[in-house]
């Protein structure tokens, strides 16, 4: 009986761990907006995020030498309600393999990624899909409007940003591979639940998200046309 007790105490303690990281996580990804929005002349310019229906935020992407197709970060998406206003609950996404962007090396990198358009978003409520492949992928632009406006910023589904070093910037992703993590939305929200289904039905979010949604929504409370 008691070796039973001490395997369920064992279970249960790297149960609690595993969620904590992801909760540190999550909260490391609120972090990182913040911290780049208060970055004024070298944000995201205001109007991109204002048009923007999700964000996607990886905080401490890995970066080394890279195999194809290995596990390089894990962060979080959110959406904006059907309706433009306000911001829903996070769902766990992970970017797998293309080095195009990055340089080899041992530190990290902090990965925010806008999504432009209604296709870019239900792009997001899919398993998996790769990035300037079945979605299209641009470098975004930085500052206080995005006033270069080129064909890439206008036709982008989807614009990433890095922050490496203190430097925000727009970063090249093609080739990398972006899927959902039920693993993490089930530490989250306590059962297994798809992308889709948290955006579809928003959950309460995690304790948290707070510093993320409160931020997305202080900066971008609704979106505009």
């Amino acid at each position: 009986m008691k070796p039973l007790c001490a395997l369920l105490a064992l279970g249960l303690t790297a149960s609690l761990f595993a969620q904590s990281n992801e909760e540190k996580r999550l909260k490391a990804a609120g972090d990182t907006l913040h911290e780049v929005m208060q970055m004024k002349d070298k944000a995201i310019p205001q109007d991109l995020l204002d048009k923007s229906y999700c964000a996607v935020i990886i905080p401490g992407l890995k970066k080394g030498a890279f195999i194809f197709g290995g596990k390089y970060g894990k962060g979080f998406f959110v959406c904006r309600h059907e309706n433009g206003s306000g911001w829903g609950s996070p769902a766990g996404v992970r970017v797998e393999g293309g080095s195009v962007g990055f340089q080899i090396g041992g530190s990290e990198q902090d990965v925010i990624l806008l999504v432009m358009n209604a296709k870019g978003a239900q792009r997001l409520l899919s398993s998996q899909f790769k990035l300037g492949g079945e979605a299209s992928v641009a470098a975004g632009p930085v500052g206080r409007t995005s006033s270069a406006q080129t064909d890439a910023y206008l036709t982008a589904e989807i614009l990433s940003y890095s922050r490496s070093r203190g430097v925000f910037a727009g970063i090249s992703l093609e080739g990398s591979t972006l899927r959902q993590d039920l693993d993490v939305n089930k530490e989250l929200y306590g059962k297994t639940m798809t992308n889709k289904e948290i955006i579809s039905e928003n959950p309460k979010p995690p304790a948290a998200a707070g510093v993320m949604i409160a931020d997305l929504n202080k900066y971008s409370p609704r979106r505009s046309n």
